[in-house]
């Protein structure tokens, strides 16, 4: 895939799960559009999952695919309210309904985060 064409899918993928951020936080950041695999580049996955990682200004809730790239985020909340955010999105029969991210750090911008594994 061409790298125009990896953004512009990603984009609507990202974008999609900026909105459901959106809904269950009132604010939501596109992050990651695109991902680099064997040496080439292709869209963010179609698949969302939730998690919460802390940054230097307190903790996000995060949207990912599932290898771990972050398509959207809330902005830095307390630990409390970022696992309310979290809870809202994993929320079966709700708005959300996605599943925990599994593993134990994600990809933001250029950095690897741990997840908050004791939510």
């Amino acid at each position: 895939m061409q790298y125009f064409q990896a953004v512009q899918k990603g984009k609507q993928r990202a974008g999609k799960s900026q909105m459901r951020m959106f809904e269950a936080a009132g604010f939501g950041m596109l992050t990651l559009t695109t991902k680099r695999v064997g040496g080439s580049f292709e869209p963010v996955g179609e698949e969302d999952m939730a998690a919460v990682v802390e940054s230097a200004d307190g903790f996000v809730a995060i949207i990912t695919d599932a290898d771990g790239y972050t398509k959207a985020q809330s902005k830095a909340v307390t630990r409390d309210e970022a696992v309310a955010i979290y809870q809202k999105l994993t929320a079966a029969g709700g708005e959300g309904g996605m599943p925990r991210y599994p593993r134990e750090s994600i990809q933001i911008w250029s950095e690897t985060r741990p997840t908050m594994r004791d939510i």
